[in-house]
C-alpha cells in the first residue's frame, strides 16, 4: 500500500486523473485507470492521464480509457497541456505535446483556454453505408486520432443516445474495434454535440475528437463553414478551424476549455 499524489482534471466536463513522476509501465497504467477511475469506488473519471517532461519545450502525455484501454484523447491532450503549463513543466505558452498520435504544438490562449493543433483527417466517408437503427438516415465516417461516426438529427434534447449510441459503437459497418458516436444538430450557426464514447461506454459531456470529428464532416459536407463554433453537453463551447485537403482535412486547430478541478493523495 502506497500513497500517490494525483489531479483531476476537466475539459468541458470531460474528466480526468492525472498522474505524473516515477516510471509506470503500460500495465500499471491500465490497471490503474480501471482503478482510479471507477465512479462511486474512487476519483471517478472518462479516463487517466500520465504526463512528464519529454526534453527541451516538449510533455509527454499517454491516456487511458476508464475500461484501462489506451488511446489518443483530445480533451485529455488539452488538459494535460496547461497542466504542464501551471506546473511549470514548460517556459512559455507556446509547446509540444507528444502523443500517441505524434507530436502536436499547443498554445496556452488564456486562463484554462487551450489550443491544439489535431492530427490530420484522411478519407472521410460523407455517406457510409450499413444497417443502421431506426431513424438513423446519414452518418459520416472519419478518423480524428480515433474512429467517429457523425449522425445528424432533428434535435438532441431528447435523442437516447446511451442506447443508440451503443448500439451504433458495435455496428458491423464501423469495424470489429467499433467507434465512437457523435449526434450532430446545427442551431444557430452553432454544432451541438452529444457523444457515447467508445472505451468510456458511455455518453460523456464533452469528446475532443468527437467535437473535432463533428466539425470536420459537417464542413465537408457543406453544412457549416470553417472556422466553427461547437456546443458540448456540458454547454461550453469550442472552436475547430481547419482546411479541406482532397476527401480529408488538414492544420486542425481546437480551442477549449481545461482546468484543475483539485487535486490530493489516494492509496493504491
Amino acid at each position: 500500500m502506497r500513497k500517490i499524489n494525483f489531479w483531476k482534471m476537466s475539459g468541458a466536463g470531460n474528466d480526468f486523473v492525472l498522474l505524473t513522476g516515477g516510471r509506470l509501465g503500460t500495465g500499471t497504467l491500465k490497471k490503474l485507470a480501471i482503478r482510479l477511475c471507477a465512479q462511486k469506488l474512487a476519483v471517478g473519471a472518462d479516463g487517466l492521464l500520465y504526463v512528464g517532461g519529454a526534453g527541451k519545450n516538449a510533455v509527454s502525455m499517454r491516456y487511458f480509457n476508464s475500461d484501462g484501454s489506451e488511446a489518443f484523447c483530445g480533451n485529455g491532450s488539452r488538459c494535460s497541456a496547461w497542466w504542464a503549463y501551471s506546473a511549470g513543466l514548460v517556459k512559455g505558452k507556446k509547446f509540444t505535446l507528444k502523443t500517441i498520435s505524434g507530436e502536436l504544438p499547443v498554445e496556452i490562449k488564456g486562463p484554462e483556454s487551450v489550443r491544439m493543433r489535431m492530427p490530420d483527417v484522411g478519407d472521410v466517408k460523407l455517406g457510409h453505408r450499413g444497417g443502421y437503427p431506426a431513424g438513423v438516415k446519414t452518418v459520416y465516417f472519419l478518423n480524428t486520432g480515433v474512429p467517429h461516426a457523425v449522425v445528424p438529427m432533428g434535435g438532441l434534447e431528447h435523442a437516447d443516445v446511451h442506447n443508440l449510441g451503443r448500439s451504433l459503437r458495435y455496428n458491423k459497418a464501423f469495424g470489429p474495434k467499433g467507434t465512437n458516436v457523435d449526434f450532430v444538430h446545427i442551431r444557430g450557426g452553432k454544432i451541438h454535440v452529444r457523444t457515447y464514447e467508445r472505451g468510456v461506454e458511455a455518453e460523456t459531456l464533452a469528446c475532443g475528437t468527437g467535437i473535432t470529428a463533428s466539425a470536420v464532416a459537417l464542413t465537408l459536407a457543406g453544412r457549416v463553414k470553417a472556422p466553427v463554433t461547437l456546443v458540448a453537453r456540458s454547454g461550453e463551447t469550442f472552436r475547430v478551424w481547419l482546411k479541406a485537403a482532397g476527401a480529408g482535412a488538414s492544420d486542425i486547430y481546437i480551442q477549449g476549455p481545461a482546468k484543475i478541478v483539485f487535486n490530493g493523495d489516494i492509496t493504491i
